[in-house]
């Protein structure tokens, strides 16, 4: 399996405070991975450095064949095509509908019109919301609209997605269908990586799970015999 996202004792910070040391992480396609921890202990910063919103401090970084140390503000767009993000707040074009929301993403990274059209029909299929194209957000539950949010991120065919929260504004019920949904996106060769603190989520969707604590991250192969610990 190719290496998507690595990590050698790197050093995440941000507003000149370091807040994780020595993090050393290789994750490949397909890998399904849960970053935990406390509110505050470096989860968001680790997935922001990981799509360049937070400059690397210290070592060696590399997401989908883009380096992280000094990467240049002008490559950020180009690796951002390659490492889709769900966020826990939905970012949506509220004066467009879905469709229009899905298509202004394709265009702006050089699709044409027709194929941009069945690529929308495609990723809103695939998310179990074909016929949501003409709708606007508002008219949309959350749920319904993290949905529209995984089609976008679907759009380019991204080797990986960063999902930080994106169970935090639905219900439970509605949060197991966007994890299986997540799941059975890396079932088909992408690497997902979801912060979150809802452990349920792992005992239903296992995988990986790298724990921020005390200014560090370690990989808890054991975390489902240890009956999700305290983080």
């Amino acid at each position: 399996m190719e290496t998507i996202v690595k990590l050698v004792n790197a050093t995440i910070g941000q507003q000149d405070a370091d807040i994780l040391h020595e993090v050393n992480m290789e994750i490949a396609s397909g890998d399904f991975v849960y970053i935990i921890g406390r509110v505050g202990s470096g989860k968001s910063s680790l997935l922001r450095t990981l799509y360049a919103d937070l400059p690397l401090v210290y070592g060696e970084g590399e997401v989908a064949g883009f380096s992280l140390a000094g990467l240049r503000k002008s490559r950020v767009p180009r690796l951002r095509r390659k490492c889709s993000i769900v966020f826990q707040d939905f970012h949506l074009l509220t004066d467009r509908s879905v469709r229009e929301n899905l298509d202004f993403v394709l265009r702006a990274t050089g699709w044409k019109r027709r194929a941009a059209r069945g690529r929308v029909e495609e990723v809103l299929e695939q998310v179990g919301m074909p016929d949501a194209g003409d709708k606007f957000p508002h008219q949309l539950s959350g749920g319904e609209q993290q949905r529209v949010v995984l089609a976008r991120a679907l759009l380019n065919s991204p080797p990986v997605i960063l999902a930080d929260e994106p169970t935090g504004n639905i219900d439970p019920e509605t949060s197991y269908r966007l994890i299986e949904l997540l799941k059975e996106v890396a079932g088909k060769g992408t690497a997902v990586i979801i912060a979150t603190h809802q452990y349920d989520l792992i005992e239903r969707y296992p995988g990986r799970v790298f724990r921020c604590r005390e200014g560090r991250v370690t990989e808890e192969p054991d975390f489902m015999k240890s009956n999700g610990a305290e983080a």
